[in-house]
């Protein structure tokens, strides 16, 4: 019997190997889902003499977008949310993630701004509360602060149509 015991090891970690290799790495579940969302208060990216806390927002379903100006892929994603900006369907709060405040600003003013507001976390501290694995990524907050959806990597039009919207129509008829 002990002669299987190496056998048995392989086929089980081929196991997990063969299961791993159809997982989406965009797909990390969140321990915050359905959780309240992490209070904070930070000043305003535009103007550090006012701050912002998410308490303000009750009653708001709303978007926090994480995002930074050094980051390659809120490129990719920016043309999506200022479209969606457009749209006026939800408010989008953004958090610029450990980035200096003149870089983020000239970030905006180059490529358009699409946030209601944004506030500055340039140390980092606030996404840690909330599990930031990286930048771009997108929390759909409802009416009373709880977090009900969490987007890894960028906003793409297929996820605002398929998953984002329709969760951001159903929280705000509640």
């Amino acid at each position: 019997m002990k002669r299987f015991w190496p056998f048995i090891l392989f086929v089980v970690l081929a196991g997990f190997l063969y299961v791993g290799l159809y997982l989406n790495p965009r797909e990390v579940p969140s321990p915050l889902i359905n959780k309240p969302a992490p209070m904070f208060t930070l000043a305003q990216l535009h103007e550090p003499s006012k701050q912002f806390s998410p308490s303000e927002m009750k009653g708001k379903v709303w978007l926090l977008n994480v995002w930074a100006s050094w980051c390659v892929s809120c490129r990719e994603e920016h043309p999506v949310l200022m479209a969606l900006a457009e749209r006026n369907i939800v408010p989008i709060y953004g958090l610029d993630y450990k980035d200096k405040r003149e870089d983020g600003l000239g970030w905006l003013a180059k490529g358009g701004n699409p946030y209601t507001m944004s506030m500055s976390d340039n140390e980092g501290r606030i996404g840690i509360d909330y599990g930031v694995y990286g930048v771009p990524e997108t929390y759909v907050i409802d009416k009373d602060g709880i977090i009900r959806y969490k987007q890894i990597g960028p906003v793409t039009p297929d996820s605002l149509r398929e998953t984002i919207l329709p969760l951001v129509a159903g929280l705000q008829a509640k």
